[in-house]
């Protein structure tokens, strides 16, 4: 491969046009022939860079409504045809076709487009087709073609021409064709993704998966591990599109656990706080207002809490601001906050401050994956919903109306609790959270011994778990776990149920005065 070749002709169009003129520009000092079409030819011509139009080179005119306008012979041969001497030089020669050797492209906005909430026609005419037609064919003859799919490529193209009479390095034209590859593979990835869903096929044939990088970050989750944030593109409220008011910059772990705070939170109605660390809820609460969900949130386990992530689902507001700085915390995630609150928050320069500008919708279809060797898994997303009419009575008591209420509340939580998960809660606030135990009946116990420790942080004489309601996420294998969480002081359970010894977990909870509903749905969340 020839390592220098200097850039006599170029295509160009695009549309984004950030520093389009500019290029241009210098593109016209250099003495290179310009090529483009529609709107780009037309803000070149009015900057003064003169411009030849693709309809002129090919002899054809735009038209189907611009759908074609580069799909030529003219234009493609330019960018395919080997510059070596050999027979595709004679054959160019032959039929008039001059090389091309920059091509600057960029997609219609289809992502965009879909993220605006477009309907169903004006997302498929958003569709690029001579786009990356014209960039996958740049980028395979990288020998002698430089492709530039993002705007912010030409400062790096336009410094090694400055640096060497006009012409780009092998090296450069080499990253750039596998960055050009990386973008047609993550626009047909939204295309397909998008019109899966369209058509009711989320799990198709073939599935493919992309994204926008937005932030290197420092390193993974630990730190000889590399990482990066990439977008896709969802429209969906949260941390890929919120917007960083101040604090350093977010780590992947700050990433996955605000993401995880962020839904759980938008699982609920009223005005709800939930606090998280690693991934897993250590207080959750609703209550009469954002101050009353934090009281209550943060009495659940006060200790896990330091250094943890918050998330709330209204505005946030001064009063609250004043007390989470009281509190070590690496990210404070809201819908929104006023001046005067985020002037509160400034105080505390490190939290990482985000604000989303609405919720995420917890019943929306959308796809999770997770990685093996060789290979995807691939899911929907957990949107599995119960209320009250979908519940099973199955001990001789029925719960009470406080207890029905709670036992929702708790089955809610305990959805977004890595499994095995255990939630106590009273009074709409967590008051006990076992997670990721091997054993069921462990994290029963571990939940109860919370419930205890935050009791007596709070100079209380017993445990918060007395007089609650438990939450499993799945069956209870054997009445072990059911016992446990009588001994630490439950009246009501809610579990999905389905386990073979089912009828001997009833008869526990009868022998033992509680009442128990089954939801037929449970949340493992691994």
């Amino acid at each position: 491969m020839t390592d220098f070749v200097k850039i006599t002709r170029a295509l160009i169009s695009v549309s984004d046009k950030t520093g389009l003129v500019e290029f241009g520009q210098f593109l016209a000092s250099q003495g290179v022939e310009v090529l483009s079409t529609g709107g780009t030819a037309r803000t070149l011509r009015e900057a003064g860079v003169a411009v030849k139009d693709v309809s002129e080179a090919t002899g054809f005119p735009e038209m189907l409504d611009g759908r074609v306008k580069t799909l030529h012979p003219i234009i493609h041969g330019g960018l395919l045809g080997l510059r070596d001497g050999g027979a595709h030089a004679a054959q160019m020669a032959q039929h008039g076709i001059a090389p091309i050797d920059l091509l600057v492209v960029n997609l219609y906005p289809f992502e965009s487009t879909v993220a605006g909430g477009a309907g169903f026609d004006d997302c498929i005419e958003n569709i690029d087709i001579g786009g990356p037609a014209l960039i996958r064919g740049a980028a395979k003859n990288h020998a002698f073609v430089t492709v530039a799919t993002e705007m912010e490529d030409l400062a790096a193209i336009r410094a090694e021409m400055e640096a060497n009479a006009g012409a780009t390095s092998a090296t450069l034209r080499r990253r750039l064709a596998a960055a050009a590859y990386a973008r047609t593979a993550a626009y047909d990835a939204a295309i397909s993704q998008w019109f899966g869903v369209q058509v009711g096929e989320p799990m198709p044939r073939h599935l493919a998966f992309g994204g926008k990088r937005g932030d290197l970050l420092r390193y993974g989750e630990n730190p000889h591990q590399a990482a990066a944030f990439y977008a896709n593109g969802e429209a969906r409220p949260g941390v890929a599109s919120a917007r960083i008011v101040q604090g350093k910059e977010l780590s992947y772990n700050n990433l996955n656990d605000t993401d995880a705070a962020f839904e759980c939170v938008a699982e609920f109605q009223e005005p709800a706080v939930a606090i998280i660390k690693h991934a897993n809820p250590c207080g959750v609460a609703i209550g009469s207002g954002l101050m009353d969900a934090w009281v209550k949130a943060l009495r659940c386990d006060p200790v896990s809490a330091f250094g943890g992530i918050v998330a709330v689902n209204r505005p946030l507001d001064p009063a609250l601001a004043e007390e989470l700085n009281k509190l070590f915390l690496e990210v404070v995630i809201a819908p929104a906050a006023d001046e005067a609150t985020l002037a509160v928050l400034g105080k505390k320069k490190n939290v990482r401050v985000l604000l989303t500008g609405g919720l995420p919708d917890p019943s929306a279809l959308r796809l999770t994956a997770k990685t093996l060797s060789g290979g995807l898994l691939v899911q929907s997303g957990d949107n599995g919903h119960v209320d009250a009419s979908a519940l099973k009575v199955v001990t001789k008591r029925a719960p009470s109306e406080r207890e029905m209420a709670d036992l929702l509340f708790a089955f809610r939580v305990a959805k977004h609790v890595k499994s095995n998960a255990i939630v106590y809660v009273k009074d709409g606030a967590t008051v006990g959270v076992g997670a990721g135990q091997m054993s069921r009946v462990d994290s029963s116990r571990i939940a109860a011994r919370k419930s205890a420790d935050a009791a007596e942080a709070a100079g209380l004489s017993e445990p918060l778990a007395k007089g609650s309601v438990v939450a499993s996420d799945a069956f209870f294998p054997f009445a072990d776990g059911l016992l446990s969480a009588a001994e630490a002081g439950a009246t009501a359970v809610i579990q999905p149920g389905g386990s073979i010894r089912d009828q001997e977990v009833i008869d526990a909870a009868n022998a033992a005065g509680l009442a128990m509903v089954m939801t037929g749905m449970r949340h493992f969340r691994h």
